[in-house]
């Protein structure tokens, strides 16, 4: 499957909303350079699909911004179907899916914010194999744990 990157969002905080910026340094093995989810783990990028903004607009009856719930990659390709190994090919960019979904922290800022965060069902969390720069409007597309 193939899209593109339709936001990218950043914070130097865990557990808020990330600003949306145009563009962004990934670094290998690592993560989003300044965002605070950076670092030596399996977390290091968060992608969520534009369909999740379309449910949380329709369950809380406005809008949802791309970052709003802390993740870093805003796509416009479904994401429902990745598992974890998959590759995502973002711009100049690859990344290893690790885990999907996270522990909802009901005290984060999000929640209160938001009153609820799908990141716990819908999140795709990835580590970085390859860095580079990523741009909004950069290609992306989803490949198998074979790199298919």
């Amino acid at each position: 499957m193939k899209g593109k990157v339709v936001a990218l969002s950043v914070s130097r905080e865990k557990g808020v909303p990330k600003e949306n910026v145009p563009e962004v340094r990934i670094v290998e093995g690592y993560g989003v350079e300044g965002d605070a989810h950076g670092g030596a783990w399996h977390r290091q990028v968060s992608f969520l699909d534009t369909r999740t903004l379309e449910y949380m607009r329709d369950l809380l009856g406005r809008e949802v911004r791309p970052g709003e719930l802390a993740e870093n990659v805003t796509v416009d390709l479904d994401l429902s179907g990745v598992k974890v190994g998959d590759r995502i090919a973002a711009g100049e960019c690859l990344f290893e899916v690790t885990q999907i979904g996270k522990k909802c922290h009901t005290g984060c800022a999000i929640f209160q914010r938001v009153g609820r965060c799908e990141m716990r069902n819908r999140g795709v969390f990835a580590r970085v194999l390859r860095g580079g720069v990523l741009r909004v409007g950069d290609p992306i597309e989803l490949l198998d744990g074979d790199g298919r």
